[in-house]
């Protein structure tokens, strides 16, 4: 998919992977249990690699995770999902796509245009909470707007909303009558939770983005 290159200078190799950074932060982290919020978090962030290297959280509430382009905008929306299961509080996200020139032992220390473009995106956040910039003007356009429209379900999500999607995500392989069984409601309930929190646009809008990341190459 995206290729790699190894450039020689002066007798050492220096990598130029294309990969993509989430940058992100809590909204109104104090209003809700800390201890709550970021262990859900953290079980979402363990999911893409290990701490510091794959991602981290700093500041208290802000983190960067490291993911393959075509995982990046699911794990936004897993990471939607787990925080807003809890009440009154949200996450910006920021998504940049390009490449890692340089490898740290910790991923705020790493570096490249992928970076750069994550925290680009993420310093352009303004009424929106999620955004993606790549290397392509006409992809990063086409698909902010896909995700403004998103977003006006999304925002919205109540807290059950956000467990059944967390919970459809983190266990494609399972049915209806077996996430019902996981969460302790009817086949039913869950058809109609899914159709409330928007789930079969969210995964035509995930399969579009991963069917453009592969066009980027």
């Amino acid at each position: 998919m995206f290729s790699k290159a190894k450039i020689f200078t002066f007798g050492y190799i220096f990598f130029q992977t294309m990969t993509s950074i989430i940058t992100g932060d809590i909204i109104n982290s104090k209003k809700g249990s800390a201890k709550q919020w970021l262990d859900a978090l953290k079980t979402i962030l363990n999911r893409y690699g290990n701490s510091p290297l794959a991602w981290e959280i700093y500041r208290g509430d802000s983190f960067q995770l490291e993911v393959r382009p075509e995982d990046a905008l699911e794990a936004c929306i897993l990471i939607k999902a787990a925080i807003k299961q809890f009440e009154n509080i949200d996450v910006r996200l920021a998504i940049g796509i390009g490449e890692k020139t340089y490898q740290s032992d910790k991923i705020t220390e790493s570096n490249g245009s992928a970076f750069v473009n994550s925290g680009e995106c993420f310093e352009s956040l303004k009424k929106t909470t999620l955004a993606i910039k790549s290397p392509s003007e006409p992809f990063n356009f086409s698909i902010n707007i896909m995700l403004e429209l998103a977003q006006l379900t999304l925002n919205n999500w109540s807290s059950t909303s956000a467990i059944l999607v967390k919970t459809t995500l983190e266990n494609p392989e399972l049915n209806q009558n077996q996430l019902a069984k996981i969460l302790e409601r009817t086949q039913g309930n869950i058809s109609q939770g899914l159709k409330r929190a928007g789930f079969d646009e969210i995964s035509k809008l995930l399969q579009y983005y991963k069917t453009q990341i592969q066009n980027l190459c």
